[in-house]
């Protein structure tokens, strides 16, 4: 599916002004077409946008990437584009595709990135087309209304006060107790999130997220840390998939020595993890999840105790869909694309492999200078490498407190879930990246 027209300037009442890719192919839409927000950012919706195209829809993208700067594996896939000076002005992006659209209705409006599923939401609503509305996915944006809504479902979470003020901070860590975990109601991956064991600690968090306008005052959870993935159509779960992090989200973020791996489990059967399937099933019913991705975070304390974390309706990020798919030998971009295009997906076959993925951080500043350890990983273990992805000579180093995905990855497969992990572990240990 190729992009059709050429570039255009599109002008309309004075102060609208975007950019539009192929603005002409809006006028005789086919059987199937969805408004795409944001298809070419963060990276992996590339591979959304594919899938959407694959599956026969024609994909209306909307993003502030100017068409020049788009990656032409984005590009081709799309059949019209409407370019937008700011993604995060939601009131002005809001005006410009009604706009753009002129009267026309598309036949889904879809977003996976977090910060643009509330305008999706709205557009659904106004436009009266299928797919969830403002309430829902506001149960899964906003964390004590998702925490209330599973709560009252049965599910187990952590205490948990919102604050819009120091003082009903300083209020609400009585009630909560030491240690705890401050961060923000709308964040995503870990930012602004501070894990805190006394007063000091407490205030210098406060500091720190003066720019923050809500936030949530948590019990802090102690225990391993696992996810829970669905794929679901009209409310039915299709596709589970449990993957666990080593070490914690929080403890990996705080530590820069730590090379973090997440794994995927071969299946969701295990009576370790049940409770915790259990625990996702009810959630993604009690906030009333329609058809697209689910991505939960839960804990496993000590003495078995299961307690949600926090539940997202989009895909995971720092590469699980990929992990996922090496670990299914599948698709879930394009399975997405189908549920959405089609309402079905293709019969699946058991996982075959549980597969890991670990993220490297070089030692030092600057550029990368160089890898050790690497060729004498893969010779050793070439027929369970999935991926090597790391950043290479004389690239400037990430800056690891920005991003989880740190200086690249590798992602080990094995069929035995204790083998695949010892081989990430292996990798983790024994690849070391300098910079300098």
């Amino acid at each position: 599916m190729g992009v059709s027209g050429s570039l255009e300037s599109y002008h309309a009442a004075g102060t609208r002004r975007g950019v539009v890719l192929g603005l002409a192919a809006l006028l005789h839409w086919p059987e199937m077409d969805v408004l795409f927000l944001s298809p070419a950012y963060p990276p992996e919706m590339l591979q959304f946008s594919r899938g959407l195209a694959e599956v026969g829809a024609r994909v209306h993208g909307v993003g502030d990437t100017p068409v020049h700067e788009m990656a032409p594996d984005v590009r081709r896939h799309l059949a019209s584009y409407l370019h937008v000076p700011a993604m995060g002005d939601i009131v002005d992006v809001h005006r410009r595709i009604v706009a753009w659209l002129g009267g026309r209705r598309p036949d889904r409006v879809e977003a996976l990135w977090e910060p643009m599923q509330m305008l999706a939401a709205e557009l659904r609503a106004e436009l009266s087309l299928p797919g969830m509305r403002p309430d829902v996915v506001l149960g899964f944006r906003d964390k004590p209304l998702m925490r209330a809504r599973v709560e009252k479902a049965g599910v187990r979470v952590p205490r948990t006060v919102r604050v819009c003020t120091r003082n009903e901070a300083r209020s609400a860590i009585k009630r909560v107790g030491f240690p705890a975990i401050l961060k923000p109601v709308d964040g995503a991956g870990g930012a602004d999130t501070h894990r805190v064991s006394d007063m000091a600690a407490f205030e210098a968090a406060l500091a720190s997220m003066a720019h923050v306008p809500e936030a949530t005052v948590e019990e802090f959870i102690d225990g391993e840390e696992f996810t829970y993935e669905t794929l679901c159509i009209d409310g039915t779960i299709v596709y589970e998939s449990v993957c666990r992090y080593a070490p914690t989200v929080l403890v990996a973020r705080r530590n820069e020595w730590i090379s973090p791996i997440i794994q995927s489990l071969r299946g969701v059967d295990d009576p370790e993890i049940a409770p915790g399937v259990a625990m996702g099933r009810q959630a993604v019913a009690a906030l009333g999840m329609d058809t697209g991705v689910t991505h939960m975070e839960w804990f496993r304390k000590a003495d078995g105790t299961t307690i949600f974390g926090e539940i997202a309706c989009r895909p995971p990020g720092a590469s699980m869909v990929d992990l996922m798919n090496f670990s299914d030998d599948q698709d879930l971009y394009r399975d997405w694309a189908s549920a959405v295009v089609t309402g079905a997906i293709a019969p699946r076959a058991p996982r075959p492999w549980s597969a890991a993925i670990v993220f490297k951080r070089a030692q030092g500043q600057g550029r990368i200078q160089k890898i050790v350890g690497l060729e004498a990983f893969v010779a050793a273990h070439r027929p369970y490498i999935a991926r090597v992805d790391l950043l290479p000579i004389g690239a400037p180093r990430r800056d690891w407190t920005q991003t989880f995905l740190s200086d690249g990855n590798l992602v080990v497969r094995h069929p035995d879930e204790d083998t695949a992990f010892a081989l990430a572990r292996e990798a983790a240990a024994k690849i070391t990246m300098y910079a300098g």
